[in-house]
């Protein structure tokens, strides 16, 4: 991997926040209570819960135990000026990353093991980074929350399914509009944008085989075309119905907006307003900050 990767000292969540994502978390804000209610109810046990599942079925990442894993955090934390968390490393056969950071007390990341065999390693950091992005923009209480809706709607009497659907499709809105917000993230951590869209177009349809023989360039012409279906009023119709159930946003549309952020006026001003005129891989200085 390259080491002449710019440290962004001082950054903070709002400079690289994506519009979407500002205007759903405050909208989740004006809801009284919400995060703090979620925070005493279900904090403690949630950590609990997940740090005995972690201790138990997953491997914690650290300098001894898979240390070209825990570099590649380390890296990513100093680059979006951020303390590292805990990170596990968990068999498993579907690709996936998550993160949870409830209480602020000991947050943490997990990698499935498929995801780790397609990817390469700048790859495997850009995951990691945008994982880190959901703790630097504190998205873990509102993330619960939209796991719990998610999960628990069909469980209700139908009075309250009906309240649990609309919340639901407001938390999944908001989940979508958060993702492009930590795959900047990802961005300002590995500074390529071509290595974003190759993770999202992995994530679409590669497989620890096919991924060497899939064809970024192809991709991105995908992506364009995905774009020219909302240029009729049923395409972009079609375009919302099949998002609206989703979590994430899909990949070619993620593609997109990473594309035109690093190409945006915006993108290149962080850099100069941060630039600290260190190598990443030799400053042992860094400030880190409170994913």
């Amino acid at each position: 991997m390259e080491s002449n990767k710019t440290n962004l000292v001082g950054l903070k969540a709002n400079e690289f926040r994506h519009p979407l994502d500002l205007e759903a978390t405050e909208a989740l804000k004006q809801l009284p209570g919400l995060d703090i209610a979620v925070r005493s109810l279900l904090g403690p046990v949630a950590e609990q819960f997940f740090y005995l599942n972690n201790i138990a079925s997953s491997v914690l990442v650290s300098e001894k135990q898979l240390p070209h894993l825990h570099k590649l955090l380390i890296e990513a934390c100093q680059r979006l000026d951020l303390e590292p968390p805990q990170l596990y490393v968990q068999q498993h056969p579907a690709p996936n990353a998550y993160t949870f950071a409830m209480r602020g007390k000991q947050p943490f990341l997990v990698l499935h093991t498929s995801l780790i065999e397609m990817l390469t390693p700048e790859e495997i950091q850009s995951v990691i980074a945008h994982e880190l992005g959901h703790l630097k923009c504190e998205h873990g209480v509102y993330l619960t929350l939209a796991n719990l809706v998610v999960l628990g709607a069909g469980l209700l009497p139908s009075w309250g399914a009906v309240l649990a659907e609309s919340l639901r499709s407001q938390m999944l809105a908001w989940v979508r509009c958060a993702e492009f917000t930590c795959d900047r993230a990802a961005l300002l951590a590995v500074q390529d944008s071509q290595v974003m869209m190759s993770v999202l177009m992995k994530l679409a349809g590669g497989s620890p085989t096919l991924a060497p023989q899939l064809n970024l360039d192809a991709f991105i012409d995908q992506a364009r075309a995905y774009d020219a279906v909302s240029e009729t009023q049923l395409g972009e119709m079609l375009k919302s119905a099949q998002t609206e159930q989703l979590s994430h946003p899909v990949p070619v549309l993620r593609a997109r907006e990473i594309d035109r952020w690093a190409s945006s006026q915006d993108y290149q001003t962080l850099f100069q307003r941060h630039q600290t005129g260190y190598n990443s891989e030799t400053n042992s200085k860094g400030k880190w900050r409170n994913w």
